[in-house]
């Protein structure tokens, strides 16, 4: 009997909760960072790290190929030793807390911006916590779910920024490759945050019902954040001069000011409001496996006891500090860094790892 037939998803979940997971809180400021480091020659740059992210996920689809039924951490325990498992359980249970958090923040910093400014932040963030546990309280077939609903309550998003284009300037974009390829390859530390998320396949994989699938999962969902990101940077690029917008922290936000209702006043405002639910694929998705990593460690199968410390512990450091924009792009900085090890050099390095071991035996046994 499998060990995680109880919360199998299917091969849509398993799309969307990765694809969700990188197409979240960096989409809005996404545009500018680019453009602040290869211009409009950064649209090359995302089609760049959309073939870097696939060649990784493959790579972790590889791996966890090796132990079909159970995650990365019994693969460590069983290939490596225990101690690996346990160590490796932790520093992904760290991760997913930081990254959770840090998009947890910056949607809080989005709501005080544009939304509710007199509103404590403790108070966004209880009500940000409180769908949060109901959610990940159920695991990850209940997370499947919701993931599947807020993807499709969100499909008319991407035909609302076609209606910006009737203003748009597509020799914004040329000359192509105009100061070389170096600031096309250096502006790829930018996107690893925006396809970050690939070891969260790590997590799932065993719970994916048809796991002949899985390669082809991981690159849909890539294709897919490439997509959007590639669609969302160009509405910005062409609307926006290269000068005009550099002044915009959140051009995509921006961009639809030009789009007028007569029965609503800003509709970038509703736009707002309705971003927090793809928001919530990244803190939700990574809160849960967040969990899942401590409880792995623990030996327990239940993991809602340790969510609800987790979520009262965010809850009374968030009474006390929260951190400021600037603050919160100092994290991402370092969370980019961090997704370059754990999305890229760690799967690289284990599947050789693993190789070599298999080859060892192989030849042993001769």
């Amino acid at each position: 009997m499998k060990k995680y037939a109880f919360n199998e998803i299917t091969f849509m979940q398993f799309i969307i909760i990765q694809f969700g997971i990188q197409v979240s809180f960096g989409l809005l400021s996404l545009p500018k960072e680019l453009a602040e480091r290869a211009g409009t020659d950064s649209l090359i740059t995302i089609i760049i790290a959309w073939a870097l992210s696939i060649a990784a996920s493959l790579m972790v689809i590889q791996i966890m190929k090796k132990h079909p039924d159970g995650t990365l951490f019994d693969l460590l325990s069983r290939y490596i030793g225990k101690w690996a498992g346990k160590a490796a359980s932790l520093i992904f249970a760290a991760w997913f807390l930081a990254y959770g958090y840090v998009g947890g923040v910056r949607t809080i910093l989005y709501i005080k911006s544009w939304l509710l400014p007199q509103t404590p932040n403790y108070m966004i963030m209880l009500l940000l916590l409180i769908p949060t546990y109901l959610i990940a309280r159920n695991g990850l077939r209940i997370l499947g779910r919701y993931v599947e609903l807020v993807f499709i309550i969100s499909l008319w998003i991407p035909f609302a920024y076609l209606l910006p284009l009737k203003d748009a300037h597509l020799l914004n974009l040329l000359p192509v490759v105009k100061d070389g390829w170096l600031p096309i390859f250096s502006a790829l530390r930018v996107t690893f945050l925006s396809f970050g998320g690939l070891e969260s396949a790590f997590i799932m994989y065993p719970f994916l019902k048809n796991k002949q699938m899985a390669g082809a999962a991981v690159i849909i969902s890539n294709t897919m954040a490439m997509l959007v990101l590639l669609f969302i940077t160009f509405v910005c690029f062409v609307f926006f001069s290269p000068d005009e917008i550099l002044q915009y922290n959140e051009p995509v936000v921006n961009v639809l000011k030009t789009i007028e209702f007569k029965f609503i006043e800003r509709i970038e405002i509703l736009f707002i409001a309705f971003y927090l639910f793809i928001f919530s694929l990244c803190w939700i998705s990574t809160t849960y496996m967040s969990v899942f990593c401590t409880s792995w460690f623990a030996g327990n199968s239940d993991h809602r006891g340790h969510l609800r410390v987790l979520c009262i512990g965010i809850a009374i450091m968030t009474f006390f500090y929260l951190p400021t924009f600037n603050q919160s792009d100092q994290f991402e900085k370092y969370l980019g860094l961090s997704a370059i090890v754990l999305d890229y050099l760690f799967p690289a390095f284990l599947l050789l790892y693993l190789w070599m071991h298999h080859q060892f035996q192989w030849r042993k046994r001769l």
